[in-house]
């Protein structure tokens, strides 16, 4: 396999990981003046989109591990639960 083509498949695996951070992230942000008067755990953008991306990461690289391929459906629930369990501790849920 080439460089390219090893780049290309890494890209390829890390590609919803990233989409469901930035989406989850950027709503979070707009619907939390809505609901929630308090600062978040981590204030910065990038930082919250860092953790909740490597959160993603690690949840499909399990994964991948557990079931032997990616893109599995149950891959990708648990990792739509983990990136909101993630941003819901990011954001101080717990003290609703």
């Amino acid at each position: 396999m080439t460089a390219y083509l090893l780049t290309n498949h890494l890209l390829n695996f890390m590609a919803p990981a990233a989409f469901v951070a930035l989406g989850l992230v950027l709503l979070a942000r707009v619907f939390s003046r809505f609901f929630v008067s308090k600062k978040p755990l981590v204030g910065g953008l990038w930082a919250q989109l860092a953790i909740v991306f490597v959160a993603n990461v690690l949840v499909l690289a399990a994964g991948l591990v557990i079931f032997g391929n990616d893109g599995k459906m149950a891959t990708y629930a648990a990792m739509v639960l983990v990136a909101a369990a993630c941003q819901w501790v990011l954001w101080r849920g717990w003290k609703g």
